[in-house]
């Protein structure tokens, strides 16, 4: 069992799960941490996580502690001995397995889509894009999520319209109940030690802060966050989902990716759920979409264009992007920037490693595309410094729809803006030094400068986007293009 393998659903015999006396090996594999220098949280999460597990397991699993993968299973059983595991979740862990002498990979767990299906339904296309929307509404109907027979209930696939409200106005926060906190447990406090000495020893290096645990590392834990979340988050989540403000960081989002991605949650489980509060009359269906929506439709496309795509999609830079991240950014460092949107979102990842999707894409990701960072380097920072980022998640996310480093393979457009989108979805622009609206001199905003450079940058690519074209064309009325292009010349200098 690999440490994102670790609910009931990778040991449930009747899901093609082992045998239900067969012994259980996990590997707690210290070069994990030796190659990514990751957010002390997470690194905290995912230990805990696989400890509190082995604890539930008892004498049905051995844990192994050693420095690889490799010596741990010829620790354990010797490399000729015959396992079973289920399909990892890494092209490289895939490469592992495949490579011992006598293994059997049974299919993946932790998805409403197999391989099979999603091959079947991507060949069937006769396109070399893929497109969200459309597997979303597939899945819908195959697994007759929020269905009236075959039409989509409320007559309307997609309700993203009414879940893309700006924050209320003066509003410092939602005024919803708080989400599910953890205990921590003994456990915890042997994980903290641990990594403790292995920093201090040199062995290893982290980013980031860690605090008190906020995510869930076990299955009981993990179903009670879900529970707060549909019970008394869901219903506020669809309309703000988009939204961000400074004191309220958690917004009404489930904080339960973290979850899904150990294994401790299955994704059928969730929307079912959320379906269920729907037809009970307890939330509103644009909240329950947009959570269905999440898991069903963004998490399994993503997942299943990580390996649909190969190994070779992580390495696509189309736009030619080349700059390296400054060290403030890695560093998690609120204090290398003035833009307030850009500190106050690092603060939160520095402290937490979470945010939500609207500041990982429209603040995060959106300037590392205006800046022309290379988009391997950005995307291994998102795996990195999030405690829901695993190989699966940041490659499409980064490469594809944040970066758009694949030139449109999954998603029609790059997702960046100037700092007006920012400051109408926020509370972040008002106490900050730059002003939105301006785009040259000392008070112009980075993100509205930036997004004009980069359009001017690509404009041979972009002007023959449907979505992009006319936003292009805006570059035409700008007196001051000129001006702009060398301040940005200089501010990248």
């Amino acid at each position: 069992m690999f440490g994102d393998q670790l609910g009931p659903h990778f040991v449930d015999p009747a899901r093609g799960g082992p045998h239900r006396d067969a012994p259980l090996l996990m590997i707690e594999a210290r070069s994990v941490f030796r190659r990514r220098r990751f957010h002390r949280a997470k690194a905290h999460l995912i230990l805990s996580a696989m400890r509190h597990r082995a604890a539930e397991l008892g004498d049905r699993v051995r844990y192994v502690k050693a420095d690889t993968y490799r010596e741990g299973l010829r620790q354990a059983v010797g490399e000729d001995t015959p396992v079973t595991v289920h399909h990892p979740t890494s092209h490289a862990a895939r490469a592992f397995v495949d490579a011992l002498p006598s293994v059997r990979v049974l299919p993946a767990r932790g998805f409403l889509v197999t391989h099979d299906e999603f091959k079947t339904w991507a060949d069937g296309r006769g396109t070399k894009s893929l497109r969200q929307e459309d597997f979303y509404r597939w899945v819908r109907q195959t697994h007759d999520l929020l269905m009236e027979g075959d039409r989509p209930v409320g007559g309307k696939w997609n309700l993203d319209h009414d879940n893309r409200e700006p924050p209320p106005k003066d509003a410092t926060d939602l005024g919803v109940p708080a989400p599910y906190h953890p205990r921590e447990s003994d456990i915890d406090a042997e994980v903290r030690a641990d990594l403790d000495r292995w920093a201090r020893d040199g062995d290893v290096e982290f980013v980031g802060e860690d605090g008190p645990r906020q995510f869930p590392a076990t299955r009981r834990e993990a179903l009670a966050a879900l529970k707060r979340f549909v019970e008394h988050r869901l219903a506020t989540f669809g309309a703000y989902e988009d939204a961000v403000l400074a004191k309220d960081k958690t917004m009404s989002h489930s904080l339960l990716s973290s979850s899904l991605n150990l294994g401790l949650l299955d994704p059928a489980e969730c929307v079912e759920r959320a379906e269920a509060r729907w037809r009970s009359g307890d939330v509103p269906l644009n909240s329950a979409e947009g959570f269905v929506r999440q898991i069903a439709g963004w998490r399994e496309f993503v997942w299943h264009v990580y390996w649909y795509f190969g190994t070779e999609y992580r390495t696509s830079n189309t736009l030619r992007h080349r700059a390296q991240l400054p060290d403030w950014f890695t560093e998690l460092s609120p204090d290398g920037t003035d833009a307030n949107c850009l500190t106050h979102v690092l603060e939160q990842v520095r402290g937490t490693g979470w945010t939500h999707h609207i500041p990982r894409l429209m603040i995060l990701g959106s300037f590392a595309l205006q800046r022309g960072w290379e988009p391997g380097a950005v995307t291994d920072w998102f795996h990195r410094s999030f405690v829901d980022g695993y190989d699966w998640v940041m490659v499409p996310n980064v490469v594809g729809m944040s970066q758009y480093a694949d030139g449109g393979r999954m998603t029609t457009k790059p997702y960046t803006s100037g700092g007006a989108y920012i400051d109408r979805m926020s509370d972040l622009c008002k106490p900050c030094r730059y002003k939105p609206s301006v785009r040259v001199g000392e008070d112009a905003c980075p993100f509205t400068a930036g997004y004009w450079n980069l359009l001017h940058r690509h404009r041979d690519r972009f002007e023959h986007n449907a979505r992009m074209s006319q936003a292009v064309r805006g570059l035409d009325r700008l007196r001051d293009l000129d001006e702009l292009l060398e301040q940005e010349r200089a501010r990248r200098d």
